[in-house]
């Protein structure tokens, strides 16, 4: 494919591009707004939920401008997967990054001298030496992506050094436009991005971070592992679906506790083996029905459509982080479940890790702040997505698809409850931790109890009306509004914050969730939301769908790609809902440009000719 030279009207030769080459009929949101913006020359800074189309706005500013769009990326694993999927299209795209050969650097760095490519993916390491910095100079560039652009943030949630050099695009290459991408930020680290990468000029394009095909649910822990078992048999059998532990221990063990109960699941993280971590990557990227099992190290960038579930096991350090690890979910449009089990254990783990992190005192305050705003999100009485939404700055209504919205919480005056934890802290000298607080206000009788004589004490047994989980899920509510503090020098002792002698003199009220039970997950149908497409097929509908997946499954293993680069499933829902019986009727599914419909229309036909006639 050319770069060919591009009129004034570009709107119409992006459209073009778009429904030629990548098969959507129509742009969304602002992707027109962008895209024109960027083929004109003009830098932009793009906030789009995951799944939102970010890619597309610098793809078909490339295949437009004269030259090759560079695109920073720090996903080195993906990028063999992202430039195959552009090459299924047509795009003519390579990457340069630490896995190549020499010759492969230096075929690539011909390809591009003598412009014979659209699109190169570049690591930022990789960019930011001697020699692909010369490289760039005698190169005709159409315009530099900096994707994940978040990276730049010391702030945010996936901190790369590296991203802080990269202003010296603007310093070195002042004509070519640059077009920042990401899908979460808050205001602070927005702003960074801006003074980091000198975009103080660029246009803004913040969308919608709504994605109302998600449904969020945080459920009290109990038995974390058993919860998300019954999660997983009873809404997601057979799906795709990654599970988010903190510790690497705890990776491994859920997945090996899943492959004991029937899921295939696999694990990921930072210390195993690069080939092992790169195989199972593949292999969930390749399969259907994987659960992946890791730490916030595996997600950034997956492109997989079909992820149905995201579980937390622990909790987010920030809304960034949740946002960004749920969004991994549902990327296709049809329902998919953002699941999380949370529990006391939780707050104190995120606090003291915080505490005990060797940072300076700002940065450590920052943390606070965002593990605060998280903690608000787990503990609303709310609807969960205006929580969210409202996070990022953007005002919404109730969602009606959130465990808060379907099954509303209820609320209690929590003041003499709270009352009667802070005088029992206060009254063994702030020198134990949880578990023996509870057990002294509910009078339990134990060793510990006998040997500090706490059975005398005038708070002992004033808590039996309620059980360990209950008071639990109220101390967890008081370290997380800041009454208790939590001395992790000192065997995790509770002690009195300044906030909590107003709330023993009775000066201020406090309000607390109700505490409820945890429930064994029910089996129900896929739910149905507005703006995103129902899932449901009818019985010959779903007997096209399995069949075009297993196609796909040989298609994709014979091409040597993740089958999602074939067709994602909306397309071959699409597929199998219309039944096309001619290529050009194809054609007109979304999903389906022509390249596509060139390399399997054929195939495809007959497949739904083999079924009719079945």
């Amino acid at each position: 494919m050319s770069s060919a030279s591009y009129p004034a009207n570009t709107v119409d030769q992006a459209l073009h591009l778009l429904q030629t080459v990548f098969g959507y009929p129509a742009f969304r949101s602002q992707q027109g707004q962008i895209v024109e913006h960027v083929v004109h020359g003009g830098d932009a800074l793009v906030l789009m939920p995951t799944g939102g189309g970010k890619s597309l706005c610098y793809q078909i500013p490339a295949l437009i401008r004269h030259g090759v769009g560079i695109v920073v990326s720090p996903l080195i694993a993906l990028m063999q997967d992202q430039v195959d999927a552009l090459a299924e299209v047509g795009v003519r795209a390579a990457f340069l990054n630490s896995t190549q050969s020499f010759d492969e650097i230096l075929a690539v760095e011909k390809k591009m001298r003598e412009g014979e490519l659209d699109l190169v993916y570049i690591a930022p390491e990789r960019l930011l030496t001697q020699r692909c910095l010369e490289l760039l100079e005698i190169v005709d560039i159409a315009l530099f992506a900096i994707d994940e652009a978040h990276c730049v943030s010391q702030w945010g949630h996936d901190f790369r050094p590296e991203y802080i050099r990269l202003s010296i695009l603007h310093e070195r290459f002042p004509q070519v436009p640059r077009i920042a991408l990401t899908a979460t930020a808050d205001q602070q680290t927005r702003d960074e991005i801006i003074h980091r990468l000198q975009l103080e000029n660029a246009l803004q394009f913040v969308s919608s971070f709504d994605r109302p095909n998600i449904r969020y649910q945080i459920v009290e822990k109990a038995n974390g592992r058993k919860q998300l078992l019954d999660f997983i048999q009873a809404q997601h059998a057979g799906d795709a679906g990654i599970v988010y532990c903190l510790s690497r221990k705890k990776v491994e063990e859920t997945a090996d506790f899943l492959n004991e109960n029937g899921i295939t699941s696999l694990p990921y993280h930072a210390g195993m083996d690069m080939t092992e971590r790169s195989r199972n990557q593949a292999r969930f990227l390749r399969e259907d029905g994987i659960v992946m099992c890791a730490t916030i190290a595996f997600g950034m960038g997956i492109d997989k459509p079909d992820v149905r579930f995201v579980a937390h096991l622990d909790l987010p350090k920030s809304v960034e982080g949740y946002y960004q690890e749920t969004g991994r979910a549902g990327r296709d449009g049809a329902s998919a479940n953002a699941w999380m089990a949370y529990g006391l254990q939780d707050v104190v783990q995120q606090r003291r890790m915080i505490d005990e992190s060797e940072a300076n005192d700002t940065y450590k305050r920052v943390q606070g702040a965002k593990l605060d705003a998280m903690l608000s999100l787990c503990e609303t009485l709310n609807c969960r997505r205006v929580q969210l939404l409202d996070y990022f700055g953007q005002p919404s209504e109730p969602c009606g698809n959130c465990d808060t919205c379907l099954s509303p919480p209820t609320s209690f005056d929590g003041t003499i409850a709270a009352q009667k934890i802070l005088s029992t802290i206060y009254r063994v000298d702030q020198r134990f931790a949880a578990g023996h607080i509870v057990d002294v206000l509910r009078g339990i009788d134990t060793e510990r109890v006998q040997q500090w004589r706490h059975e005398q004490l005038s708070t002992y047994g004033i808590g039996s009306d309620k059980s360990e989980a209950e008071w639990r899920a109220i101390l967890r509510q008081l370290i997380a509004l800041g009454l208790i503090a939590v001395d992790y020098e000192n065997y995790s002792a509770l002690k009195l914050t300044e906030a909590s002698r107003a709330v023993l003199r009775g000066e201020t009220k406090v309000q607390l969730r109700q505490y409820k039970k945890a429930e064994k997950a029910v089996k129900h149908k896929r739910q149905s939301a507005k703006d995103y497409a129902e899932t449901e097929l009818g019985a010959e509908e779903q007997a096209l769908f399995d069949k075009l997946r297993w196609w796909r499954v040989e298609t994709a293993r014979t091409h040597n790609v993740p089958a999602y680069v074939i067709f994602p499933d909306a397309t071959l829902r699409e597929i199998a809902r219309n039944a096309p019986q001619t290529l050009t009727a194809l054609r007109a599914i979304s999903g389906v440009g022509d390249k596509k419909l060139d390399s399997y229309g054929t195939e495809i036909l007959q497949l739904i000719a083999e079924l009719h006639a079945a």
